[in-house]
């Protein structure tokens, strides 16, 4: 990257990584009282909702937003078109929702959910008020303004959602801390937001977006139902209770493994559509951000798998202990995500919405398979296909990055075997040696993560392992920024 570039890429990411850390911390700090106020199956009533709102809000946008993003050259006509389809689009969805509660409802044999639904329908307009604005924001790598926004209406729902459980609101506490979020988002984004949509309106100018939107939104949409159908699956078969400590575990396994490279994919996305015509800086940013991310990964992954009852328990007492189960299978395929996250950019920040939409197929057959063949087993055999699917997810992204770029398969195969094998290796090492403690829970969490984290580390720095040379490289000058701030 060139140094103005790289400056602004590190800033974004300072701030999107710190603003997610301090976003996450206190998010986690709320689902914490809220999974102790609450019970199991209030989180399964919720999660049988924004399952079906999460599909279907992936049509208010049908990539539009990141069309905005990848293209070099953005009109005020493409902006303010794009913000009144979002807008038209989102209030059909919220009127469509609201009146097909009953039909939900009925699918899941739960008339509980009708009101839940109505009340829950509004989401949609929220975010498609804001969905340009934050377009800008990520085009600009204006990450510090969108980390204010985000922590401050997630602080806030989050204290009012807990007030409300703490008074007996139930489920209805989720609702109002996911509505809240939103107006509060709306509100901000706008306040700092300098953009303010004319009149104008244009299909051609959406037309000019809708080559590499529409595989984009398709390829979304693929996604969000695969990554949903799950939830619509176990609700369907099982009681709200099990659906909310599947999806305890779930959020769980992806809180940490998304954030562990949310910040960099962030921010990787804007930066690497501005050198996509560079191929050897884009190759490079790609290597050296693959060998982060496999690096920070597998850390975590080692890390979680090891302290997964102690660290359930320690947060959310022992009622939730059947999701630890779900957890421990979840933590085996967590890999995938990250680095799938990583390879995909590949092709949509190069603009190849076409190969993009054509892997998108390839994996959701795969998961959908595992899907059908899996859950004939229960939960457990759909969560141990999982990992199976997982790896040949990340084998065909390869597989498209690899030709997208001209760097060999083996290349990009190589960093996540070697750090796989240190983890497997420093865990089965710390499980052995630990097998036999007899502490409270907060000792053995913190016995095993300090035994797992000096191994690591020291295996690592022995082996003198590029994905640890290149996370130091990369994160020295970012703690010695923040360093001489606090200076």
């Amino acid at each position: 990257m060139t140094p103005n570039l790289k400056a602004q890429g590190i800033t974004a990411f300072i701030w999107d990584f710190t603003g997610k850390i301090a976003m996450q911390g206190t998010g986690f700090i709320i689902s914490i009282f809220l999974a102790r106020l609450l019970e199991p199956s209030d989180f399964g009533l919720i999660a049988m909702i924004m399952v079906i709102l999460g599909i279907a809000g992936i049509f208010s946008d049908i990539g539009l937003s990141g069309a905005l993003v990848q293209r070099r050259r953005v009109l005020p006509i493409h902006y303010t078109s794009v913000f009144y389809f979002n807008i038209s689009v989102a209030f059909i969805l919220s009127v469509l929702t609201f009146f097909s509660a009953p039909l939900i409802a009925d699918f899941y044999d739960n008339q509980e959910l009708v009101l839940l639904t109505q009340v829950v329908s509004v989401s949609f307009i929220l975010g498609a008020v804001n969905s340009v604005h934050i377009a800008q924001f990520r085009k600009n790598l204006n990450f510090k303004v969108l980390t204010q926004i985000i922590f401050t209406s997630s602080l806030l729902s989050g204290i009012v959602g807990v007030f409300l459980a703490f008074k007996g609101a139930g489920v209805w506490s989720l609702v109002v801390q996911q509505l809240l979020s939103g107006v509060l988002s709306v509100f901000l984004v706008w306040h700092f937001s300098k953009w303010r949509p004319s009149l104008m309106f244009s299909f051609k100018a959406l037309v000019q977006l809708w080559g590499f939107g529409f595989r984009m939104f398709l390829s979304g949409l693929l996604d969000t139902i695969f990554t949903r159908l799950d939830f619509i699956i176990i609700g369907k078969l099982f009681s709200p209770s099990i659906l909310g400590f599947f999806q305890r575990a779930k959020a769980l396994d992806l809180l940490v493994i998304s954030y562990a490279s949310g910040s960099l994919m962030s921010v990787l996305f804007p930066v690497l559509s501005k050198v996509k015509n560079d191929l050897p800086r884009f190759q490079n940013i790609i290597m050296k951000s693959l060998g982060i991310i496999c690096f920070i990964t597998f850390f975590l992954l080692g890390i979680l798998f090891l302290v997964s009852e102690e660290l359930i328990v320690m947060l959310f007492t022992e009622k939730w202990l059947p999701s630890v189960g779900f957890f421990k299978i979840l933590v085996l395929s967590g890999f995938a995500y990250p680095i799938s996250a990583l390879l995909v950019n590949v092709l949509s920040s190069r603009g190849n919405s076409k190969a993009f939409l054509r892997l998108e197929i390839y994996k959701k057959v795969v998961f959908g398979i595992n899907l059908y063949i899996g859950f004939l087993w229960g939960i457990e055999g759909y969560l141990y296909g999982l990992i199976l699917a997982s790896l040949l997810a990340v084998y065909f992204n390869i597989v498209f990055a690899s030709k997208e770029i001209k760097i060999s398969q083996l290349d990009f195969i190589k960093p996540i075997l070697i750090q796989a094998f240190i983890s497997i290796l420093c865990t089965m090492i710390v499980w052995y040696i630990s097998i036999d403690l007899d502490y409270i829970n907060i000792i053995k969490f913190l016995i095993k993560g300090i035994e797992f984290t000096l191994l690591y580390i020291i295996l690592n720095y022995l082996f003198k392992i590029k994905s640890y040379l290149y996370f130091v490289e990369q994160f020295n000058p970012i703690f010695e920024k923040i360093l001489k701030r606090k200076k």
